[in-house]
C-alpha cells in the first residue's frame, strides 16, 4: 500500500515537474527576447535562445553552467577577433573560429558553450565588424539570456516532503525485510521468500538517491547534508540485508540459537525508525551475542552447518546496527 501512493506521489510529482517546467521554459524565453527587443537589440531571438540554454535541473547546475559559459564566451570573443581582423569577416574566418574554439572547449569541457556562443559569434558576419556597438550587442544578448536563466531557477527548493516520503517508503520495506527474515528463520516453508523485496528496496533507494541529490543541488547551504548522507546509509544497509537474505535462505533446521535470533530481528523491526539512533538495540544485540557463545556446540553436521549460517547472520546484523549507530553519531546528535 506504501509502494502504491509513493509511487501516485512520484508520478503526479512528476506532471506537475513536467507542466511547471514547460511553463518556465517558454515564460524565460518570453522574458529574455522582450527585455532584448527594449533594448533594441538585434538577433533578440537569441536572447530566449540563450536563456533556454540556460535553464538546468538545479540551483548549482544551473549557476555552474552559466559560470562556464560565460569564460566560454570570453575566449570565444578573443578568438572571433583574431581570426576576423586577420582573415577578414568572411567563412573562412569563422571556419578557422570553428577549428580553434572547438579545440579549445574540448580541452576545457567547455562541451554545452560550444553551440550557443558559436550562434553569438555567427552575428559579427552579419555586422561585418566587431566594434563597440557589434560587441555591445552580442554581450547584452549573452547578458540578458543567462540573467533570465539563473532568475527562472532561483524558485527551487528542496522538496521535503516528497524526500521524506520516500524515506518513510525505504524504512517500512527494511522493516517487512527484517520481519520476514525473523518468520523464515523458524518457518522453512515459507515459498514466497524469494529476495524479490530487497529488489524492490534496491528500487526505492535509487528513487531516493536521486531526489536527494536533486535537492541538494536546489540549495547553497552545503552543510544540510542530513538526507543523502541518510540515503547513503541506507544503501549500505540494504548491502548488508542482501548478504543477511543469502545466510537466512540456507537454513535448514532449527537449531537452538535460531528462535533467539529470530525474536532479536523482530523486535529490530518493530523499532526500527529514522530516529532510532541504535544504541538500545546493540546493547541487547551484545547480550544476544554473549548469550549465543554459552550454548553448547553442535553434535550432529546439519546443525553445526546452520549454527554457522546462523552466526554469519549475526556478524551480518551487528554490521547492520553500526551502520546506524556511525550515522546517528554523525548526524542525529
Amino acid at each position: 500500500m506504501c509502494d502504491k501512493k509513493c509511487d501516485l506521489q512520484n508520478i503526479r510529482f512528476r506532471i506537475k515537474e513536467i507542466v511547471f517546467n514547460t511553463a518556465k521554459f517558454v515564460l524565460a524565453a518570453i522574458m529574455a527576447i522582450s527585455i532584448a527587443m527594449l533594448l533594441d537589440l538585434e538577433f533578440t531571438i537569441s536572447a530566449g535562445i540563450v536563456a533556454i540554454l540556460t535553464i538546468q535541473p538545479t540551483k548549482k547546475e544551473t549557476l555552474s553552467t552559466a559560470l562556464g559559459r560565460f569564460i566560454a564566451f570570453i575566449a570565444a570573443l578573443i578568438i572571433a577577433a583574431i581570426s576576423f581582423n586577420i582573415l577578414s569577416y568572411n567563412m573562412a574566418a569563422f571556419f578557422v573560429y570553428l577549428v580553434v574554439y572547438i579545440l579549445i572547449c574540448h580541452i576545457f569541457r567547455w562541451y554545452s558553450a560550444i553551440s550557443m556562443n558559436t550562434v553569438l559569434i555567427s552575428h559579427f558576419l552579419t555586422f561585418q565588424n566587431m566594434g563597440k556597438d557589434a560587441l555591445f550587442n552580442e554581450t547584452m544578448i549573452f547578458v540578458i539570456g543567462v540573467g533570465i536563466g539563473i532568475i527562472a531557477n532561483l524558485h527551487l527548493r528542496k522538496n521535503v516532503s516528497y524526500i521524506e516520503e520516500l524515506k518513510e517508503n525505504t524504512d517500512n520495506q527494511i522493516r517487512r525485510i527484517l520481519a520476514r527474515m525473523s518468520e523464515r528463520i523458524m518457518d522453512k516453508d515459507m515459498s514466497d521468500y524469494n529476495g524479490h523485496c530487497l529488489i524492490e528496496l534496491k528500487n526505492s533507494i535509487r528513487k531516493a538517491k536521486n531526489v536527494s541529490e536533486e535537492n541538494f543541488n536546489n540549495q547553497f547551504r552545503h552543510n544540510d547534508i542530513f538526507d543523502k548522507e541518510y540515503i547513503f546509509m541506507r544503501e549500505k544497509q540494504c548491502q548488508v540485508l542482501f548478504e543477511m537474505y543469502k545466510s537466512v535462505r540456507k537454513i535448514e533446521t532449527t537449531p537452538i540459537t535460531a528462535e533467539m535470533i529470530s525474536d532479536f530481528l523482530r523486535e529490530a523491526a518493530e523499532v526500527y525508525h529514522k530516529n532510532n539512533t541504535g544504541e538500545e538495540l546493540m546493547k541487547k544485540f551484545r547480550i544476544l551475542d554473549d548469550s549465543m557463545k554459552s550454548r553448547p556446540l553442535p553434535v550432529q553436521r546439519k546443525e553445526f552447518e546452520d549454527r554457522a549460517e546462523l552466526y554469519s547472520l549475526l556478524r551480518r546484523i551487528e554490521e547492520f546496527i553500526e551502520l546506524k549507530l556511525e550515522f546517528s553519531k554523525n548526524h542525529l546528535n
